[in-house]
């Protein structure tokens, strides 16, 4: 087994046990505080520094490693130390100010991200966010180091730093009350503070060693801001895209804020979980056969967005189907009741609508990337957000918080349509028809198996009263339902995957006998 494909295995375990463990924080939280005025206003406080700060990190580790390389092929490791060097700085001293800019207006800052916020749960939410607004100075550099490590030829390493993160954050919800209610701000500045030193921790063993340097005129900060900015905008316009829900949730009843974050945290589970780690799998191969294999480029392309759909289709229509039964097992308990229940289901519903588009996305800016044209994505980020914005406003007085998730997921579709448009004109053909008939072949198969699955559920639940077997048991159905009828329907992956498995049994019984 290579070192690469050793790296990404360890990589998606990782990313699992952490993603499981993200989830599991959520589930502390709703158990504790449910959808409360102090749940609203702790996520709501968490937020903003992840809104100011993490766009910035993440347009930094995007432009960084090039840049590395660029500095360690014309000068060796000491000008790539001291490219390094100079970026950390440039970024200490710039989260610094930003942080005692926004720790001076507080204030006047949790009135932009919770417009609703008043009296107690206002002053609550200011004192939150002047503690945890210095986390800000850390997430940057936090980028900057995974980018390191990565360059390093650690890529296992970044993916340990979510562990100890959502340990701490578990610890500081459970340990805290009414009494101690600043334990959670102090904790989860605590488990950023923890990612940092982590990850300096094997940097430094890795052989780096900090230096003070501070260089604006250097060629490379000059490169690296140009090429920040297309990327930096288009992170950040999704970073509003939350901000703006939560505003307009803010307004709304109360727990609105809570029951969106809990069920777009059960979506991003999922997105999480595997199209994360499967974006990070094909990136590289993107971005090194685009420019010398067109056809391999092309076939990469549509057989990850085929499977993407193959995917995500019957985890979206189970979702939907089976949303109120999913949230009850997994959140209904302690502070959280069955109105909490009945609000996180709305939202995860009509989230789900949009989950394909939220996977779809994520691999097409991907395949942007390998091309290296970040302005599509950017231009097809602000469209989003816009649209997202006049969505939210109309479908906000119809429905309530449900009109901001379904919002959302309308955004997130328009938002590929858009982004496959533009593919199309960039390089043509790219098997748009085979998609199209996996598509309706999974939609149709995903639609029979959502209507065996919920009424399998409903049957379950009457003889067995048992809602946790009943459920499990129904997955395990439409699990097959969807296998079955994707073979009946000749779905081109599913029959190669088949064969594929065939073939290593056939292998494996050889070497038996």
């Amino acid at each position: 087994m290579s070192k690469v494909l050793k790296a990404t295995i360890g990589l998606m375990l990782i990313t699992m046990v952490s993603k499981i463990l993200g989830f599991s924080r959520e589930l502390v939280l709703g158990a504790v505080y449910g959808v409360s005025t102090i749940s609203d206003v702790y996520i709501t406080a968490m937020n903003i520094p992840t809104v100011l700060f993490t766009s910035v990190g993440v347009a930094l580790a995007t432009t960084f490693i090039p840049l590395y390389y660029e500095n360690l092929e014309l000068g060796g490791k000491e000008k790539a130390a001291k490219f390094t060097n100079n970026i950390i700085n440039i970024v200490l001293i710039i989260s610094i100010i930003m942080s005692l800019l926004c720790f001076l207006f507080a204030d006047q800052i949790v009135k932009i991200f919770a417009i609703g916020f008043k009296g107690n749960t206002l002053n609550m939410a200011v004192k939150f966010t002047k503690i945890m607004i210095f986390s800000g100075i850390f997430i940057g550099i936090n980028h900057i180091m995974t980018s390191l490590l990565q360059v390093k030829g650690k890529y296992v390493i970044p993916g340990f730093i979510g562990i100890p993160y959502n340990i701490i954050i578990i610890c500081s919800i459970m340990f805290s009350d009414d009494k101690y209610i600043y334990i959670l701000p102090i904790g989860t500045l605590v488990a950023i503070l923890s990612q940092f030193v982590f990850q300096y921790f094997f940097v430094k063993k890795d052989g780096f060693k900090y230096h003070f340097v501070f260089d604006l005129k250097d060629e490379y900060v000059k490169k690296m801001v140009l090429l920040i900015m297309p990327v930096f905008i288009g992170v950040a316009v999704n970073q509003i895209n939350a901000l703006i829900d939560r505003t307009i949730a803010s307004t709304l009843v109360e727990g609105s804020i809570s029951a969106l974050n809990y069920a777009n945290r059960l979506n991003s589970f999922v997105i999480g979980l595997f199209i994360s780690t499967l974006s990070a799998v094909i990136y590289p191969t993107l971005a090194k056969i685009s420019f010398n294999d067109k056809e391999k480029f092309i076939s990469s392309i549509s057989t990850s967005i085929n499977w993407v759909i193959i995917l995500i289709v019957p985890i979206s229509i189970g979702a939907i189907v089976l949303s109120e039964p999913i949230v009850r097992i997994l959140f209904q308990r302690g502070a959280f009741d069955t109105i909490a229940t009945k609000m996180t289901s709305t939202a995860l519903l009509f989230y789900s609508i949009g989950m394909l588009g939220f996977a779809i996305r994520e691999i097409l800016n991907k395949v942007f990337y390998s091309l290296q044209d970040t302005k599509t994505p950017m231009i097809n980020g602000i469209i989003a957000v816009v649209l997202n914005i006049v969505l939210n406003i109309i479908l906000s007085k119809i429905m309530g918080y449900a009109g901001l998730a379904l919002a959302t997921s309308i955004s997130a579709i328009v938002c590929i349509l858009l982004l496959f448009k533009s593919l199309e004109n960039k390089i043509g053909y790219f098997r748009q028809d085979k998609i199209k008939i996996v598509f309706f072949k999974s939609l149709i198969s995903g639609i029979i198996m959502g209507v065996i699955t919920k009424i399998s559920f409903c049957y379950l639940v009457k003889i067995t009263s048992s809602e946790l077997l009943s459920l499990l048991v129904s997955i395990i159905i439409g699990m097959l339902i969807y296998g079955i009828l994707g073979i009946v329907m000749k779905n081109e992956e599913i029959s190669l995957l088949i064969i594929k498995i065939k073939e290593k049994l056939r292998i494996r019984k050889f070497k038996i006998e």
